[in-house]
């Protein structure tokens, strides 16, 4: 029985030593450095300024790239298969410290249960 058993079990044993060999090397490789999950490793800021959809899975996304003197307006058409830069601009004055309007219905809907009072409620 072990006879048929010892090809599996050592196939095995490769497996798992090629996954963390694997594991090992992508913390140590400079291509890696920009990957999500390795500690100590970050990108640019990003954050998403408004976003509209204009079909079932097309939609046009601006966001703020950098943060300071040094952040950037990017416009984005946002496709299945693609990314698509369509402008970029520094970013106008104030736009920084003004907040992001509620983008979805469970945010506006957050948003209007907070503004009314207990006494607001429909009867």
């Amino acid at each position: 029985m072990w006879q048929n058993a010892w090809p599996a079990l050592v196939l095995l044993a490769l497996m798992v030593g090629i996954a963390w060999a694997l594991k090992w090397a992508r913390g140590r490789m400079p291509g890696f450095a920009g990957l999500p999950g390795v500690p100590g490793q970050q990108g640019p800021a990003l954050k998403l300024l408004a976003s509209q959809a204009l079909g079932p899975q097309q939609r046009v996304v601006t966001l703020q790239v950098g943060q300071g003197e040094d952040a950037v307006c990017l416009v984005l058409g946002v496709a299945p298969g693609s990314i698509t830069a369509l402008h970029h601009m520094p970013l106008p004055e104030g736009a920084a410290a003004a907040p992001a309007a509620p983008a979805g219905f469970a945010a506006r809907l957050a948003q209007q249960l907070v503004n009314k009072g207990p006494g607001d409620a429909p009867r």
